[in-house]
């Protein structure tokens, strides 16, 4: 509900104006609405640089659950702050960027926690299902999410959306709270956060040719095919939709995501998981695509199910890969490195998507970012051939 709020709040701050920047002595307009809302990749890509490979380093050197508890704590202040701003009438959008900023730093904190976490919670011949069923809970919330903003939006001011973030967050603490694994052994260890463990994951990432490739397509495919971005502009301006037609948009990428994570979740292991991978990540960037070029509410609906479900698919198998080829002891360094390339690949690609489409327009933004995804997967294909034949790993040696 917040991040379609965030994108709702400054769409409607910047609507209509426009901004004037000399280039080498060339005045250059940029549409204030488009470009200020891929501002927000930048404003939430600089933390993750700055901090998730600390977060990482953390999570393998301390209590894994205490640092999803502070983290937690740190995005429920930041949430309740960006509510008292819009129930007070803020009409400037730099405070707004900020509480943003520091909700993501937040985040990468810990998410490396989070993710490293699950390996050692869940027996390994539940570990596909288990992936798939925290996919899907999270993309059903997705779903309900922005459908209920949408309708907030248009019945009252955003602030209240963001309150009930962050009353949301007593209910995450309470069941970290309450979590029966207590990573105590790891906290014996005695681990020390430092320069040397943080270039020790680093090297395991980038030395690992499977991990490595996965993070690549990872980036590729987010950096080029972030739409979500445009969202409020592609609702209004083109589909002609107002702020709940723009909320049920939104939904669309999550409906998807439940329907893909329903069919992993139930099936058995997926065994040719590397072309799997690929031929997701491809459908991925063809739907983006045809979203950029249809101006049909239905159609456009349904291509933009569509990236959530191909995304959905590529997302459980890349942690599947990640998580089973890593040792416990390099996890959230692994997971820290891995959000530069899942987090901020994507927050990387809003901006670019805000620059092509506030100088080019939103279709083209959309569209060549699909055909650009395309185009750098097959690539990779071609480049990683241990990739493309990957099948599941039956026994391994690192849980």
């Amino acid at each position: 509900m917040q991040l379609t709020a965030v994108n709702w709040d400054i769409f409607a701050l910047l609507r209509g104006q426009a901004w004037v920047w000399n280039v080498f002595g060339v005045p250059v307009s940029l549409a204030a609405d488009a470009f200020g809302l891929g501002l927000l990749g930048l404003v939430r890509v600089l933390p993750i640089v700055a901090f998730a490979l600390i977060g990482g380093a953390l999570a393998d050197a301390r209590d894994r659950r205490e640092l999803m508890l502070w983290s937690s704590a740190a995005s429920m202040a930041f949430a309740a702050a960006l509510a008292a701003l819009a129930l007070f009438g803020n009409t400037e959008v730099w405070p707004i960027y900020l509480a943003t900023a520091g909700i993501t730093a937040a985040t990468a904190f810990g998410n490396p926690a989070r993710q490293a976490l699950l390996p050692n919670i869940v027996p390994h011949k539940h570990f596909t299902n288990a992936v798939s069923l925290n996919t899907l809970g999270m993309q059903i919330a997705s779903i309900a999410g922005p459908a209920a903003a949408g309708v907030l939006i248009g019945a009252t001011n955003v602030g209240v959306i963001y309150a009930l973030n962050a009353g949301s967050f007593l209910c995450v603490i309470a069941a970290l709270w309450l979590m029966t694994h207590r990573d105590s052994a790891r906290k014996a260890k005695g681990n020390a956060v430092s320069l040397e463990a943080i270039g020790e994951g680093l090297r395991f990432v980038f030395s690992s040719r499977m991990i490595a490739s996965t993070m690549l397509l990872d980036f590729f495919a987010t950096f080029f095919s972030s739409a979500r971005t445009m969202l409020p502009i592609i609702a209004a301006e083109l589909l002609r939709t107002d702020a709940a037609g723009y909320g049920l948009l939104s939904t669309a990428s999550a409906l998807g995501s439940v329907i893909a994570g329903v069919v992993t979740s139930l099936r058995r292991e997926i065994q040719r998981q590397g072309a799997v991978l690929i031929g997701s990540v491809l459908v991925f960037g063809a739907a983006t695509a045809l979203f950029g070029l249809t101006t049909h509410f239905a159609l456009s609906y349904f291509f933009f199910a569509l990236t959530g479900a191909a995304d959905t698919v590529s997302t459980v198998i890349r942690n599947i890969i990640r998580q089973i080829h890593t040792p416990d002891a390099l996890r959230g360094r692994m997971v820290g490195v891995n959000m530069i390339f899942f987090i901020g690949g994507p927050q990387l690609g809003e901006l670019e998507a805000g620059l092509v489409a506030a100088v080019f327009g939103v279709p083209f933004s959309v569209v060549s970012g699909g055909v650009a995804t395309v185009l750098l997967t097959l690539w990779v294909a071609a480049r990683f051939p241990d990739l493309r034949t990957y099948r599941a790993v039956a026994r391994p040696a690192t849980f």
